[in-house]
């Protein structure tokens, strides 16, 4: 039984969010400013699960977080996908031209650089969370500056929505994942997605080859993602994720990778959240 989930942010926070649409809304929370410290929390069984951002469809990858991932062993047992809609707020009684700064996460400045452009006189500051700036402002009456936030932020530390939806791309998804220390217990009748980090030789047509073998196993590529390998100089790690309609196609495909790659390793097996 799931007690507390750790988020990256505070209560507000998209991360917050989808804890609460994943868990239900009286959801526990351990608030964590960073994903190092979100990753500790799992590990030091402070909290049961956490709550990790792993790609937007505006920005792409968090690149860092596939890291986090693997070098400290953890499972995806879930995602889920969260329709982000950033919000420009501060307190109550300003207007636009009172604002001198906005502090934001740097996902979020980045996704809303259309709108800021047409403000050149505020100053963007990138910080730790987007909740936790929206906390500042109301706790010390900060006049002059400005948050980019969710609506439950606003609502939260009492703050005027100046404009809403300010996002450039106004369909703006970030696919999130539900990790901990241990595997997942669906049976595998209920699971249809999987990722997977492997890593291959420097041979001509060594990923295409590998990639034409989840073709033939029925296997939908739907993320593929490059990092270096620190220890040895221009050699990649490829982390893949793939769906399928039976976990026994997952299955074949599988034992086929381990011979054809090295250092096979599967990060989860789950249901896959866009069915």
């Amino acid at each position: 039984m799931i007690k507390n989930v750790a988020i990256q942010g505070i209560k507000g926070s998209f991360h917050h969010a989808v804890a609460q649409q994943y868990y239900g809304d009286n959801v526990d929370v351990n608030e964590c400013l960073t994903f190092d410290k979100l990753v500790n929390s799992v590990l030091t069984k402070e909290s049961d699960v956490a709550v990790m951002a792993i790609e937007n469809s505006i920005v792409g990858s968090i690149i860092p977080n596939y890291a986090l991932i693997d070098n400290h062993h953890l499972h995806i047992i879930g995602e889920h996908y969260l329709d982000v809609q950033h919000n420009f707020m501060a307190l109550k009684g300003q207007s636009i031209e009172d604002i001198k700064e906005v502090h934001s996460h740097p996902m979020a400045l980045l996704q809303c650089k259309q709108f800021l452009k047409q403000y050149p006189h505020i100053k963007l500051v990138e910080d730790t969370d987007t909740a936790d700036v929206a906390k500042r402002i109301h706790e010390q009456q900060l006049k002059g500056i400005a948050a980019i936030a969710s609506h439950a932020a606003a609502k939260l530390y009492d703050l005027d929505i100046l404009a809403d939806s300010i996002q450039t791309i106004k369909h703006n998804e970030t696919r999130f994942i539900i990790v901990k220390t241990t595997n997942s217990v669906l049976d595998t009748s209920e699971i249809n997605k999987a990722s997977l980090k492997f890593e291959l030789d420097h041979k001509r047509g060594s990923l295409a080859a590998l990639l034409n073998v989840m073709s033939d196993c029925k296997l939908n590529l739907t993320k593929i993602q490059s990092l270096p390998k620190l220890s040895t100089l221009w050699k990649y790690s490829f982390f893949v994720d793939v769906t399928f309609d039976s976990y026994e196609q997952f299955d074949k495909a599988r034992s086929i990778i381990e011979i054809m790659a090295e250092h096979l390793k599967v990060l989860g097996e789950y249901k896959n959240a866009r069915v």
